[in-house]
């Protein structure tokens, strides 16, 4: 009879075993959205081996047991336009990425931490013995392959140059990049043509990539600069991604926008496959050197700072910024309504410490100086680091304009910070570093009503992982890869501000990356679960 007993007891002690591993992680009684948009459903998620195993009434245990009961469940975030791709070789837990719920960045515009795209796998391979927190894929800048062929000056490339970039590029695409992007704002990139652009688009589109870029102008010529980049999508047979979607151009505002989406629409309509993401802030936020003519760069960067500190040459450079833009030159000091609305952000030096978030135009008062030579004096004595500014050059209701579209995803344009609590590796103090994600659903689903729950969860998750090709992510379903967050929706609220661009979002405590607990109770675990995510080019086999 005992010996009955004991192996009844010992059976039950092994069924209560199997059951209590069936699962890795048990998160009980959430709210579960899917992140396709669909109304959120009561329901336990079971996590094993990475993936979501079950969705539903989950009666085993799970070795970690999560009680989400009131809060909701959602597919982690992906960032589509990140500037994360040096820092994460420094410190690969991208902290305040994750604090935002993040789980996935796609570096932007400047593409990967090379100087060669032979590099790219060599870099990815770095990244993954390092150990990342956040899944990471990357675009190839299209001025990486221009400055490794020809330098950084102006000029038309041979046909033997360009053949040389599309071979880099090509490189890139096999070494598991997304596409190819540009800064075209931005010398030297400002200096390739359309057709150069087009060319190299053609090598991306062999893999099924994308052309993604920061247009060569987002305020007067805004439409100008989309009807460039989707004849460069069409023509040259790829996908395109508009970066952070904006009409920066205050004299227009409520106008612009309408035009934009307008022309979007309708080149969607005809099957042109573009896209936009956007950061949902006022302000835009980058270099002093964008207030110098593209022109003062023409013969690289050592010609052009030697340009800037000659007098002479810095009074045409003054009447021109006091002119407006010109062809090749978006001037941001007039797309903000004056230097009133450039706000210093980071000098880089002791020496102008004390005007940070100062204009430049209560700058140049309190230097005796005239705001552009208060900039380019900046400038020149933060170097070798690159002094920035916010320009507050968009408006709310462009904003929300653009937030309606249905093919609009999410951005931040900022990097991860190499710790918690400082400015992000660019040395930015814009707010979208450490508030993106959650203002989206704190400002324009709970204060504004803009977007439904369901729809910016959406456009966080599964729309951005459709877009991307990320068929494993981006959706809460059996068998998808368990990037997760979780969150209360009553506290949760973006916390930084201009005035303080580092404070840290509320509500979200526990964020899961490729099914392993990254952030709990609000303090990150040190766990470095996150993978490399490499575009599969096609012509591989």
């Amino acid at each position: 009879m005992k010996r009955k007993m004991l192996f009844g007891v010992v059976s039950m002690l092994l069924v209560a075993n199997a059951a209590a591993s069936e699962y890795d992680i048990v998160i009980r009684g959430g709210r579960v959205l899917d992140g396709a948009g669909n109304p959120w459903v009561g329901a336990d998620v079971g996590v094993k081996d990475g993936r979501v195993a079950k969705i539903g009434r989950i009666p085993e245990r799970g070795t970690k047991e999560i009680d989400a009961s009131g809060r909701y469940v959602s597919p982690g975030f992906i960032d589509m336009m990140d500037q994360s791709g040096r820092v994460l070789l420094q410190n690969g837990q991208a902290e305040n990425k994750i604090r935002m719920g993040v789980t996935t960045l796609i570096g932007g515009e400047g593409g990967p931490p090379v100087s060669a795209a032979a590099e790219i796998s060599a870099y990815f391979d770095k990244l993954e013995t390092q150990g990342i927190s956040v899944n990471f894929g990357t675009y190839y800048s299209s001025t990486q392959a221009r400055v490794k062929v020809m330098g950084d000056g102006a000029g038309s490339p041979t046909d033997e140059q360009l053949e040389a970039m599309g071979r880099e590029v090509k490189t890139a695409m096999e070494a598991g990049a997304f596409g190819l992007s540009s800064a075209l704002i931005y010398a030297p990139s400002s200096f390739q043509s359309t057709s150069d652009l087009i060319s190299l688009a053609k090598v991306a589109g062999q893999c099924n990539g994308f052309y993604a870029t920061h247009m060569r102008d987002e305020s007067e010529g805004l439409v100008q600069a989309i009807e460039e980049a989707i004849e460069i999508g069409e023509k040259g047979g790829v996908k395109v991604e508009i970066f952070h979607l904006k009409a920066a151009f205050a004299p227009q505002w409520g106008k612009l926008m309408p035009k934009a989406l307008e022309l979007i629409n309708a080149a969607r309509a005809r099957g042109v496959d573009v896209a936009a993401d956007l950061y949902p802030y006022t302000a835009g936020g980058t270099g002093l050197e964008i207030i110098a003519p593209s022109w003062v760069w023409a013969d690289g960067l050592q010609k052009g700072i030697e340009r800037v500190r000659d007098p002479a040459i810095r009074e045409r450079m003054k009447k021109e910024v006091e002119a407006g833009s010109m062809p090749g030159w978006s001037n941001l000091v007039h797309a903000s309504g004056g230097f009133q609305n450039v706000r210093l952000a980071n000098g880089f030096s002791e020496k102008y410490k004390q005007y940070h978030g100062k204009s430049l135009a209560e700058i140049g008062v309190a230097l005796n100086r005239h705001p552009a030579d208060a900039a380019w004096d900046i400038a020149l004595e933060g170097l070798p680091n690159r002094s920035v500014a916010l320009y507050f050059m968009i408006s709310e209701e462009d904003i929300v304009s653009a937030l309606r579209q249905p093919w609009v995803s999410i951005g931040s344009d900022a990097a991860a910070s190499v710790k918690l609590g400082e400015f992000d590796a660019l040395g930015l103090p814009h707010p979208r570093a450490y508030g993106t994600f959650p203002r989206i659903i704190s400002e324009y689903v709970k204060k504004r009503s803009v977007l439904s729950l369901e729809d910016a969860v959406r456009k966080m998750t599964g729309w951005p992982a459709q877009r991307m090709g990320l068929t494993d992510r981006g959706l809460i379903r059996d068998g998808m890869r368990a990037d997760i967050v979780i969150f209360d929706l009553d506290t949760l609220a973006d916390g930084a501000t201009w005035d303080a661009p580092t404070a840290l979002p509320t509500g979200i405590e526990t964020v899961i990356v490729n099914g392993v607990v990254t952030l709990e109770g609000g303090a990150h675990t040190g766990a470095k679960a996150g993978a490399v995510l490499r575009h599969e080019c096609p012509s591989q086999g």
